[in-house]
């Protein structure tokens, strides 16, 4: 069963195993592949790590997560970490402000809104029937004539060139930070619509506990559309088709089976969201077809022309390059090799949903528009300094290091009397800048207008050059608004590790930037200093080398089981890493694969919390100095501690800032957080990092975790290992998953030269 989002309630922590010796981080260090080992065993039986992952964070699983989507059956199923919080859990009305949480969301669906609205502008809307004639026949026609390659999906779904959009400014005023506008948020649903729902589950034996949720997912007429189509249960997070079948069989009988197109219709909008919650844009038509006839779908086929028709889901496929017609006059006849190009078989059909094109569209529309837009000018400096300059987007690779160099470049650029601004993926990454706080903003803080400039009136901030660090965070939703607030003549810098895990959501917006080489690529030559980024920098290329760490900068503490494995973890946070190396408890990090296992974060919080702050959880699980990871938003965690609670909610510190978790929203966005994932780690480094591999984690291995986890150390890594030749294996071999995405074709159509 998958994990809840942010499961507070207080665990009972496990006792640990007895070990015969204290774990103290003078073990020889060397690379994790060389270390001794009696041979990793399985820990107990429970939700391995591979299967209780990030993925069910709202996060792109790794290697060997594929079937992480939630096992929960229907009664008090929640959404998964890091989900915006249900309209049924909004803010009481009489809560006294609006939450940076609930600002952000809200700023991010006004954007979202925009967006949605402009590409109605130029694209129309689809009519949608269950009849096939009109555009149905034509949605139809499209699939048959793209799978057979006579056409391109763009030619049913071609979106013009974007509006001109207003110039740059000429002058350069001093920039200002607003105080953030008081956000309007989606209103909980009607007490009677509530109810009415409420009834209909009851009739259905569904849990009634699942009406406030059905109710924000479905809006005002929820009964009446989940009594015609009893399939629309499954809108709601973590409800899996069995369930929903077994739902509609108990209100339509046997007026209901499993070709029923209601039924088909659902599955294959619930298969796109699936996919999309392991980190893709799209799906290619035969997997979605594979995917049907796995739910017993007899038709899948005929089951994908009626979602379609139905407008329910969208129909793709790359634009292909037309072949030159001969002239009237007569021209020779292609060659064998020109034969052999033609009768290449067409790019793949891909299925997605409208939210995801619209996201990628925008995006690509928006970064062509940056490209354009921006007017060259010859800046004397570095190479990133003089790229940026010449142009309105570029990317820039390296590793921790090179997080100075996008820095600087925004420092120079302020000397030039221009608007710059550095934006980071999280607090945490504030730190690691080294610049003044209020040059460093969050993307999340810019979006919200919390951080950062204003905006003028058609929404565009006030900046000349934005440089974004962490860039492969970032999802295509998110990146899309950002783009869209960036006004035109703007500088664009994407700065980051193309190694490291992809964003927490769909999309691969860096990679597929990389990939389409349409803008200056500047790779630093900074490498990453001393023991570490040497190890993590072996790692990048599929090497696990053994490192000369004179000063314990990397020690291996090699394990039996997963109990040991616990116990050694909190062996080495409250007394070996503080005493040895000297960083204290609250400065060293636990990193983990999964949630669950017997070595996940649940286990490990339980057990460091009892070392390290014992107590009832008086405040909903939790009591003041208790580590948490606390989830704003979709794919962003932050810690922080917790300091206090009143009738407000709970208090944190996180950084340099007090925030309030209203404590309607404490189940759902909180957990404890001395460990863990390396995806809720992303972004952030810690001068002391605690990666625990127990035995049951080698499935969830692949080089990006692995690069990921070691590299958030600053000063020391211990490395408690327990899956013996496998982190060597997933080092080399372990590729993470390839993504199926729309960008990069799409940069490409718009700012492909001539000569390309």
């Amino acid at each position: 069963m998958t994990e809840p989002s942010g499961e507070t309630a207080p665990e009972a922590p496990e006792p640990t195993a007895d070990a015969p010796e204290e774990a103290a981080p003078d073990a020889t260090p060397g690379a994790a592949a060389d270390a001794p080992g009696p041979g990793a065993s399985d820990g107990p039986a429970g939700d391995g790590p591979a299967g209780d992952d990030e993925a069910t964070d709202g996060e792109a699983g790794d290697a060997g997560e594929d079937d992480t989507e939630a096992e929960a059956d229907a009664a008090g199923t929640d959404a998964a970490d890091g989900e915006a919080p249900e309209a049924g859990a909004a803010a009481t009305p009489d809560a006294p402000d609006v939450s940076e949480a609930q600002a952000e969301l809200a700023a991010q669906r006004e954007l979202q809104a925009r967006i949605a609205a402009r590409k109605a502008e130029k694209d129309g809307t689809v009519a949608s029937g269950g009849k096939l004639s009109g555009t149905a026949a034509d949605l139809l026609a499209a699939v048959r004539a793209m799978e057979g390659g006579a056409t391109s999906g763009d030619a049913f779904f071609e979106a013009p060139e974007p509006a001109p959009r207003r110039a740059a400014p000429d002058a350069a005023p001093a920039m200002t930070v607003r105080p953030p506008v008081p956000a309007q948020t989606s209103a909980a649903p009607a007490p009677a619509t509530t109810a009415a729902v409420r009834e209909v589950l009851a009739k259905g034996g569904a849990p009634e506990a699942l009406a406030g949720q059905v109710a924000a997912a479905l809006g005002e007429g929820a009964a009446a559309a989940l009594g015609e189509d009893p399939w629309q249960l499954l809108a709601v997070p973590g409800v899996r088709p069995e369930q929903a079948d077994g739902f509609a069989r108990a209100l339509l009988g046997a007026a209901c089976g499993p070709g029923d197109p209601r039924r088909t219709v659902a599955l294959t909008v619930w298969l796109l969201e699936r996919a999309a919650a392991q980190g893709h844009t799209a799906l290619e038509i035969q997997a979605v077809r594979a995917g049907l006839a796995e739910h017993a779908v007899p038709d899948p086929d005929e089951a994908v022309e009626t979602a379609v028709s139905e407008a329910a889901v969208l129909v793709f496929q790359e634009e292909e390059t037309p072949e030159e017609e001969p002239d009237a006059d007569g021209e020779e006849a292609p060659d064998a090799s020109e034969r052999a190009a033609a009768e290449e078989p067409a790019s793949p059909v891909l299925l997605g949903l409208d939210r995801y094109a619209l996201a990628e569209e925008s995006l690509a529309d928006g970064l062509a528009r940056l490209v354009r837009t921006a007017t060259a000018q010859s800046w004397e400096g570095p190479e990133l300094v003089q790229a940026a300059g010449a142009h309105g987007l570029v990317l820039h690779t390296g590793g921790e290091a090179s997080r100075a160099e996008p820095v600087a470049l925004a420092a120079a650029a302020r000397e030039r009397g221009l608007r710059a601004l550095v934006a980071v993926h999280g607090d945490a990454g504030r730190r690691a800048t080294g610049a003044a706080p209020e040059d460093v903003v969050t993307v999340a803080g810019l979006l919200s207008g919390t951080a950062g400039p204003g905006r003028d009136e058609e929404g565009a901030l006030a900046l000349d050059l934005l440089a974004v660090l962490d860039a492969p965070q970032l999802d295509v939703e998110t990146a899309a608004a950002l783009v869209e607030s960036l006004p035109d003549g703007c500088r664009l810098v994407l700065s980051g590790d193309p190694e490291v895990l992809g964003a927490p959501g769909p999309g691969r917006v860096f990679a597929d930037a990389l990939a389409a080489r349409v803008c200056p690529r500047i790779a630093s030559r900074l490498p990453d200093p001393g023991p570490l980024g040497e190890l993590v920098s072996g790692i990048g290329v599929g090497e696990l080398n053994q490192v000369a760490a004179p000063g314990k900068e990397v020690v291996i503490v090699p394990v039996r089981d997963a109990g040991e494995a616990v116990h050694r973890t909190v062996q080495l946070v409250a007394d070996s890493v503080p005493r040895a190396i000297g960083v204290p408890a609250d400065q060293t990090q636990v990193i983990t694969v999964g949630h669950g296992g017997s070595a996940g974060t649940r286990a490990l919080n339980a057990a460091l919390k009892q070392r390290l702050n014992p107590g009832p959880g008086r405040f909903g699980g939790y009591d003041p100095g208790d580590r948490v990871a606390y989830a704003p938003a979709p794919g962003r965690t932050v810690t922080g501690t917790v300091l206090s609670a009143d009738a407000e909610g709970l208090r944190l510190r996180c950084a340099d800032d007090e925030r309030v978790v209203p404590k309607e929203r404490v189940e759902t966005t909180l957990r404890h957080g001395w460990a863990l994932t390396a995806h809720q780690a992303a972004g952030a480094r810690w001068p002391a990092v605690v990666v625990v591999l127990p035995g049951d984690a080698a499935g969830g291995l692949s080089r990006p975790w692995v690069y990921t986890a070691f590299g958030r150390a600053e000063r020391h890594l211990s490395v408690v290992h327990g899956v013996d030749q496998a982190l060597a294996r997933a080092v080399a071999e372990g590729v993470a998953p390839e993504r199926t995405t729309r960008l990069r074709p799409l940069l490409e159509a718009l700012l492909a030269t001539p000569e390309e």
